[in-house]
C-alpha cells in the first residue's frame, strides 16, 4: 500500500483513536496521579502515623517513587508483547491492571486497622500501578502515531500525552471537593477513599471505548511481511539494543527534565505549599487543578507548533526554560499569594508542556515498526526510575537537610542540562515516514524532514 493510500485509509478513523488514546491515558494516569497526591496530602497519616509529618510524607512518597521501579518492567514486558500481537490487546490489559489495583487501595485498611501490614500492602498495590503504567504510554502514544499521517503527527500523537495533565486534573479536582466539602477529620477517616473507588466506573468506560477501535496498520502490515519472510524473529529488546541504542539513551536522556521538572511542579509543590508556605491543601489543590486545565490546552498546540519547526526546537525551549523557572518557581510559592503559587505551577507547566507534547512523536520516529513499543517504552519507562520515581523524594530530603528550596532548583537545572545534551545529540525526526525507520535503524544520516529529503509529504 502506498503512503498516500495508507494515510488516507487511517485518517478515516484517527479521531476515533485519538479520542480512545486519550480516555485511555487520562484514566491511567488519573489512578497514577491520585496517588502522588494523597501521598502528599494523606498518606504519610493514615500508613505512617508513628513518625513526624515530613518524616512520614517522605516514607509515603518512598512508596510513590517504588511504583517507577516497576515502569521499566512493564515496559520490557508490554513492549514485547505489543510488538509481538499488537498495540490494542495491550492497552486493554494495562487498563484493566491500572483501574484494579487503584480500586482496591480505595478498599485497603489502614496502619491503625492492620499494623505493618498496610504500608506493605499499599507498596504493593503501587508496583502494580507502575507495571500497568509501564506499558500504556507506549501503546497509547504508538496507536496514534500509527493511524496518522506524517505531516501532522506532532498534533495527533500529542492527544494522549493530554492525558497526563487531564488526569492530573482530575485527580486534583476529586480531591479538591472533597476537601471542601468535608472536614479534615472525615476526609482522614473516609473521603480520601472515593476517589480512588471512582477509579473502577473510568475503567469500564475506558474499557467500552478502547475495545471499539482498529489495531495500528503498520503494525499489521509489519507483522504481515514478517510472517511472509518466515524468518527467525529476534526479540523486540535484542533488536532495540542492537539497532537503536543510541535512540533510546536520546529518548532516556529527553525524559530527565520533563520527568523531574513535572513531579516537583505537581506533587511535591503540594508539600512545599503546604507545610513550608502554609497554604491550606485547598488552595494548594486549586492552583494544582488550574494550571492542569491550561496545560492541557496548550499541550495539541506545542504539538502542532513542532510539526512547523521540528520536534527538538520546542523540546530545547522548554527544558531550558524549566531549568530557569526552577529558580523562580520556589520564590513565588514563598510569597504565600494564591496568584503567586498559581502563576509559578503554570509557568512551570507551560515549559513542561513544550518537552512534553513533540515527546510522543519524536519517539515514535526513532524505532522502527516491529520494536517500535519496546524502544519508545524503553525509552520513556527506565528513565523514570532515576528521574520522576525518585523527584519528590529528594525534593523533600534537600528541604529537610538544607530548609530550602534553593537545591531544589539546582536539582531541576541539572536535569535540564542533561535534556539539553540528549535532544541535541539526536536527530530532527520531523516529516519522517515511520514505514521507511527500518530501513535508518542505528544509522546517522541526514534529517529526516520529508521537503529536506524530496519526498512528498503526506496529506
Amino acid at each position: 500500500m502506498s503512503t498516500s493510500a495508507r494515510g488516507t485509509a487511517a485518517s478515516s478513523s484517527l479521531p476515533r483513536v485519538v479520542a480512545a488514546s486519550l480516555i485511555g491515558t487520562t484514566i491511567e494516569w488519573y489512578d497514577y496521579f491520585l496517588y502522588g497526591t494523597a501521598a502528599a496530602l494523606v498518606f504519610g497519616k493514615l500508613f505512617f502515623p508513628h513518625s513526624d509529618p515530613l518524616t512520614g510524607t517522605l516514607l509515603s512518597f518512598l512508596t510513590y517513587a517504588i511504583g517507577f521501579a516497576a515502569r521499566p518492567l512493564g515496559a520490557l514486558v508490554f513492549g514485547h508483547f505489543g510488538d509481538r500481537v499488537g498495540r490494542k490487546k495491550l492497552l486493554v490489559v494495562s487498563l484493566l491492571l491500572m483501574g484494579g489495583s487503584t480500586t482496591a487501595i480505595g478498599l485497603l485498611p489502614t496502619y491503625d486497622s492492620i499494623g505493618v501490614a498496610a504500608p506493605v500492602l499499599l507498596t504493593v498495590l503501587r508496583l502494580v500501578q507502575g507495571f500497568a503504567l509501564g506499558g500504556e504510554w507506549g501503546g497509547a502514544v504508538l496507536l496514534v502515531s500509527e493511524h496518522g499521517d506524517q505531516r501532522r503527527r506532532g498534533f495527533w500523537a500529542s492527544w494522549p500525552q493530554g492525558g497526563a495533565p487531564a488526569g492530573n486534573l482530575l485527580a486534583a479536582g476529586v480531591l479538591s471537593l472533597m476537601t471542601a466539602v468535608q472536614s479534615d477529620a472525615a476526609f482522614l477517616a473516609w473521603g480520601w477513599r472515593v476517589p480512588f473507588l471512582l477509579s473502577a466506573v473510568l475503567v469500564a468506560v475506558g474499557m467500552w471505548i478502547r475495545l471499539a477501535v482498529d489495531e495500528s496498520p503498520l503494525f499489521k502490515q509489519a507483522l504481515a511481511a514478517q510472517q511472509s519472510r518466515k524468518a527467525p524473529e529476534r526479540p523486540p529488546l535484542v533488536e532495540v539494543l542492537r539497532n537503536h541504542w543510541r535512540e533510546v539513551l536520546v529518548a532516556m536522556g529527553a525524559r530527565m527534565a520533563e520527568n523531574i521538572s513535572y513531579y516537583v511542579m505537581t506533587t511535591f509543590v503540594l508539600v512545599y505549599a503546604v507545610n513550608h508556605a502554609h497554604f491550606s491543601k485547598q488552595t494548594a489543590l486549586n492552583a494544582v487543578l488550574v494550571a492542569s486545565a491550561i496545560q492541557f490546552a496548550l499541550i495539541p498546540l506545542f504539538g502542532a507548533l513542532s510539526d512547523r519547526v521540528g520536534r527538538r526546537p520546542v523540546y530545547l525551549v522548554g527544558a531550558v526554560g524549566v531549568g530557569a523557572w526552577a529558580f523562580v518557581f520556589f520564590g513565588l510559592v514563598d510569597t504565600r499569594s494564591f496568584g503567586s503559587l498559581l502563576a509559578a505551577v503554570t509557568v512551570g507547566l507551560v515549559f513542561h508542556s513544550a518537552m512534553y507534547a513533540p515527546q510522543a512523536a519524536f519517539f515514535s520516529e526513532l524505532f522502527a515498526t516491529r520494536m517500535r513499543y519496546s524502544g519508545a517504552s524503553i525509552g520513556a519507562q527506565f528513565s523514570s526510575v532515576a528521574a520522576g520515581a525518585p523527584a519528590p523524594l529528594i525534593a523533600t530530603a534537600l528541604l529537610k537537610d538544607y530548609g530550602s528550596a534553593t537545591p531544589i532548583a539546582v536539582y531541576v537545572a541539572i536535569a535540564a542540562a542533561v535534556t539539553v545534551l540528549a535532544v541535541l545529540c539526536g536527530r530532527e525526526t520531523r516529516g519522517l515516514d515511520l514505514a521507511e525507520v527500518e530501513g535508518q535503524a542505528g544509522q546517522d544520516g541526514p534529517e529526516p524532514d520529508a521537503a529536506a529529503a524530496g519526498r512528498p509529504a503526506v496529506v
